[in-house]
């Protein structure tokens, strides 16, 4: 068989963007804010998901017969 393993590099990361996204997000938040946005503070376990079907229940084994 042929050796089918591929050679991957280590690429370095760049630091200077990662604090330059930082200084980018707070200026972004503060013209959003200064524009007249709000900030909304959501309790934790609050889920943005709309459930679209109801529960599903599943039965493990034989069904049980009614006559």
């Amino acid at each position: 068989m042929a050796n089918t393993r591929k050679k991957t590099t280590i690429k370095k990361v760049d630091t200077s963007t990662i604090d330059t996204d930082a200084v980018s997000l707070e200026e972004q938040t503060a013209k959003f804010l200064a524009s007249g946005g709000e900030i909304q503070q959501i309790p934790n376990g609050v889920s943005g998901q709309v459930q679209t079907s109801g529960p599903r229940h599943i039965t493990l084994g034989k069904r049980h017969q009614t006559s």
